[in-house]
């Protein structure tokens, strides 16, 4: 019989004691750790490091466990978005040959543009967290988890690598949470859009015509830099570029140009994901594309309507109205050419400083006017005859210089100082630079109008800051000659050529002379314009035989009817290629807002013009696009009204009108219907897929 010590039972119980401890340090040590594959990276592949990992967090009443993928990568590499932009594909986790695995969530971080060979993509750099929720079939028992990531990856080449992805068989109800892969997870989610009530959709409309989208959301908090990215489960083909942004208080606007390899595609009614994020938020919203025409109200940011101001002014120089003028700039930019740098500075300034004051002087009348109650807007001087009167006497004696007549008597020597400042003194190209922007001023330019109306409606102070700058803006090639002198030398060199150019010049004086007599027609008469303008015409020639002798005039007289013959041969020959004849055989009615609603409730299309015999960009939207199909043929419809508003005259009822759509000028166009009672405002110039889009969904009765 074995007798145990007393000292060796302690020995034992020490060692029984220490095993055990040991065992259950093991055992805990052994259920405290992460679950997770480790970081994996493929041999041929080392810039990528992926792992999977879950958090330990399970909620089992849903039959749900948390976990991520985390992606590193060095340098620029980068891998894409669920919507990777206009290059690259997205990355995909294979779980189909996991276990006891019915559903795995994929949650997105908000992602960031980048440039790759002059393509836009959307994806991620460096570190980036995938949070995801996996979803069992049944908690108690094992879960196997098998994946296959395919991971696409990208710097200056393009990877693709596959990654798998294996967990051991895990009971979720009996693991424990790590905190690490639990501060990863929310460090990702953090990053993921959210849904959110604070944000409203105002508009997610698509132009077939333009194949554009424009997103409009509102905010009452407003914005900061906001980015709004587009993609949805129906669109797959489609790419949206990256937008134009424009912040208008708590409103933005968003303006994608979409494309299709396969050509032209339509948005219309497909549902889309909105992911917008700012500062301090990354949320997502939902909505259905409709065609709804999309009118994009004007900023109230003095900075956006002084780049707007700016843009109009500059666009000034193009429109016909600044044609003349510009003939006669460019004949002194030629006879300067040999001038010194300091001499063609001077006349650039001199010309700049012309506008930039006629237009603070039309600020100055538009003030008076506002202060007295009287109307406003953009052209309104062309409705006083005596404006106009004076404007022919301008441009007669502006002809006469360039034909080189200064016979005009006058009563008194206002002609004789009047036409000298038409010479190359600094005077001379002041007088230029103002003359140019009176010209300007029954033009409406694109930015002019929105510039012009928030000017109008501002304070002193701000409006006079968007009449300077579109004085600068309209100055701005004048002032590059003034900056840059050189420039003048490209001109060609000055010759005898120079004559004959400047007559050339001299008629398109004389045609705008003309048709600013025309417009005296409603207050003396069509037969005492066509008197005077006959009469005019008829001196004028006079006075060129005189001086240049009678084969100029007949050269003259030549030119007008080839010109003339010419353009008729040509409109008759191709007529049936490009318009329906131009005659306007449309029912118009006067203006009246009350017959409008009443018209609308009878399920009628009502298509309003708000015009001026002097607004050159009227009569531009009538020839070029109303008296032409397919416009002129929707407007001659059974069930279309058309309306017109003559602002020819002082009228407050239509001044009123303009107003109430945030309109200062003509020409206004609005589009009413049974699906837009409060009416479409259309663009300053027209285009006819414009049009039809307003009629078409203005007129639908669904």
């Amino acid at each position: 019989m074995f007798k145990i010590q007393p000292v060796k039972i302690v020995s034992l119980l020490r060692l029984a004691i220490l095993l055990t401890s040991t065992l259950l340090l093991s055992a805990f040590s052994v259920s405290a750790q992460p679950i997770t594959t480790g970081w994996l990276t493929h041999p041929d592949y080392p810039p990528a490091q992926v792992r999977f990992m879950l958090t330990g967090e399970v909620d089992e009443e849903n039959n749900q466990a948390r976990g991520l993928l985390e992606v590193k990568l060095d340098g620029e590499w980068k891998t894409y978005w669920r919507s990777p932009g206009e290059a690259g594909v997205s990355p995909v986790l294979d779980w189909s040959k996991s276990t006891n695995l019915s559903n795995l969530d994929w949650h997105w971080p908000t992602p960031a543009y980048y440039e790759q060979s002059g393509l836009m993509t959307l994806g991620y750099k460096h570190d980036v967290v995938f949070p995801m929720e996996l979803t069992v079939d049944d908690i108690t028992k094992p879960v196997s988890f098998l994946g296959k990531l395919t991971l696409p990856t990208c710097t200056n080449i393009c990877v693709l690598t596959e990654y798998d992805l294996e967990l051991p068989p895990i009971n979720l109800t009996d693991i424990e949470t790590d905190a690490d892969a639990q501060h990863l997870y929310q460090q990702g989610f953090s990053n993921v859009p959210t849904a959110s009530d604070s944000i409203t959709i105002v508009a997610a409309s698509f132009n077939k015509v333009s194949q554009q989208l424009h997103i409009k959301l509102r905010q009452d908090a407003g914005w900061d830099k906001p980015q709004i990215l587009i993609d949805g489960s129906e669109i797959t083909d489609d790419y949206f570029s990256q937008p134009s942004i424009d912040i208008n208080g708590n409103d933005v606007t968003a303006t994608y140009k979409v494309t299709n390899w396969l050509g032209e595609t339509d948005l219309v009614g497909k549902p889309i994901s909105i992911t917008v994020s700012d500062a301090l938020f990354s949320h997502e919203l939902k909505a259905v594309i409709n065609d709804k025409p999309f009118a994009q109200m004007a900023s109230t940011s003095l900075l956006t309507m002084i780049g707007f101001a700016l843009l109009g002014g500059l666009i000034l120089n193009i429109m016909p109205c600044v044609l003349p003028v510009l003939g006669m700039k460019l004949n002194s930019m030629v006879a300067s050419s040999q001038a010194s740098k300091r001499s063609i500075r001077l006349q650039f300034f001199a010309s700049a400083a012309g506008i930039l004051t006629s237009f603070w002087l039309l600020a100055a009348g538009l003030l008076i006017l506002k202060f007295t109650g009287s109307a406003i807007g953009w052209g309104i001087q062309f409705q006083n005859p005596i404006f106009i009167g004076f404007m022919v006497t301008i441009t007669a004696l502006f002809t006469a210089n360039l034909f080189g007549v200064f016979e005009i008597q006058l009563p008194s020597r206002f002609s004789t100082s009047l036409a000298n400042k038409g010479n190359d003194s600094t005077v001379g190209h002041f007088v230029q630079g103002m003359f140019a922007t009176l010209l300007a001023t029954p033009c409406s330019a694109p930015f002019l109008g929105t510039a012009v109306a928030f000017a109008l409606g501002a304070s002193t102070l701000e409006m006079l800051m968007i009449f300077t700058f579109l004085g600068l803006g309209m100055a701005l090639p004048w002032l590059v000659f003034a900056l840059f002198p050189r420039l003048v030398s490209f001109m060609p060199k000055p010759g005898m050529w120079m004559n004959k150019v400047k007559l050339i010049f001299g008629l398109m004086m004389l045609i705008t002379t003309l048709w600013l007599l025309s417009l005296l027609t409603p207050f003396i008469g069509g037969l005492s314009a066509a008197i005077i303008g006959l009469l005019l015409s008829t001196y004028l020639l006079y006075q060129i035989g005189k001086t240049q002798g009678k084969n100029t005039v007949i050269a003259i007289i030549a030119v007008i009817v080839f010109a003339s013959s010419a353009a008729l041969i040509i409109g008759s020959m191709t007529t049936k290629h490009w318009a329906s004849p131009i005659e306007d055989n449309l029912a118009w009615q006067p203006l009246n807002e009350h017959a409008i609603d009443e018209y609308v409730k009878q399920g009628k299309t009502v298509f309003v013009d708000v015009t001026a015999d002097w607004c050159i960009t009227c009569k531009a939207n009538k020839i070029g696009v109303i008296l032409q199909d397919p416009v002129y043929s929707a407007l001659q419809q059974d069930n279309v009204i058309t309306m017109k508003g003559d602002w020819t005259h002082p009228s407050d009822k239509i001044t009123n009108y303009l107003k109430s759509h945030q309109r200062f000028g003509v020409p206004l166009n609005v589009v009413y219907g049974p699906n837009a009672p409060q009416g479409l405002p259309l663009s300053v110039l027209l285009t006819s897929d414009d049009v039809i889009q307003a009629m078409e969904y203005a007129g639908r009765t669904d």
